[in-house]
């Protein structure tokens, strides 16, 4: 049954990947879904036609998501719209393979801004807007557990994701709104496709379920964890990569 929602469910970097799963599968479960996209707002305005050729009801907006004044306009606009916000998912971020040694500091400054300053920024708009009940899933990786050579300023954003959401569940558990984050393992995305087919297949082979994730695996813990179900479940990071870690 699709689960009523009054106010909006923003999710940033909706435009592709898991994000663009994650709206559609919202969507159908009766969210009010919001898709962001800034790189290509014309994809993200696909997968808001898509969801409203559904049935369903959806905006997209634009902006920097690592630019305060910019976050603060596009909540705005989602709450003149909406009224008010039920969910956030912060999905937006970046990956760029970088050796120690090689970091410039405006690449460092970059993956910290999308990667980990989107997800206080949004955050810190969309509260004034949230009521008892609100939840905010964040987007990890697996990777912050276990770094990997080339991708350590990467997989050190993603531990600080963890880190916040944690935090964030802690400071906004008396309000009733719940945190928690999700950490996939290898998926099939635009941002994993500078890795070669038989990197995937040793990835595949090294996983119990035997495969690296779609998308929409990744989409269902999301859902889940926006939901009743996980109703008694905050500050908790979910790994989701078919058992690898």
């Amino acid at each position: 049954m699709p689960e009523a929602r009054k106010g909006a469910t923003i999710v940033t970097g909706g435009s592709g990947g898991i994000g663009a799963a994650v709206a559609r599968l919202l969507a159908a479960r009766g969210h009010r879904v919001v898709v962001h996209g800034n790189s290509n707002p014309a994809a993200a305005q696909a997968v808001v036609d898509d969801i409203v050729g559904a049935g369903g009801e959806a905006m997209a907006v634009s902006a920097d998501v690592t630019d305060a004044a910019q976050v603060e306009a596009m909540v705005g606009a989602v709450v003149e719209r909406f009224g008010s916000v039920d969910a956030l998912v912060n999905n937006a971020g970046v990956c760029k393979a970088m050796a120690v040694g090689e970091m410039s500091a405006a690449a460092v400054n970059r993956e910290l801004s999308v990667n980990v300053a989107s997800v206080v920024l949004m955050t810190q708009a969309c509260l004034p807007h949230m009521g008892e009940g609100a939840a905010i899933v964040n987007l990890g990786s697996n990777l912050a557990v276990a770094p990997l050579p080339g991708l350590t300023l990467y997989c050190a954003t993603k531990a600080a994701v963890a880190s916040l959401t944690q935090g964030f569940a802690r400071e906004l558990g008396g309000r009733k709104i719940r945190v928690n984050a999700v950490a996939p393992g290898a998926t099939r995305t635009a941002m994993t496709a500078w890795i070669d087919d038989d990197t995937m297949d040793g990835i595949a082979g090294q996983t119990p379920l035997s495969r690296v994730a779609e998308p929409e695996d990744i989409a269902g813990a999301v859902a889940m964890l926006l939901s009743g179900d996980a109703g008694w479940v905050t500050g908790r990071t979910l790994v989701v990569d078919g058992g690898l870690v």
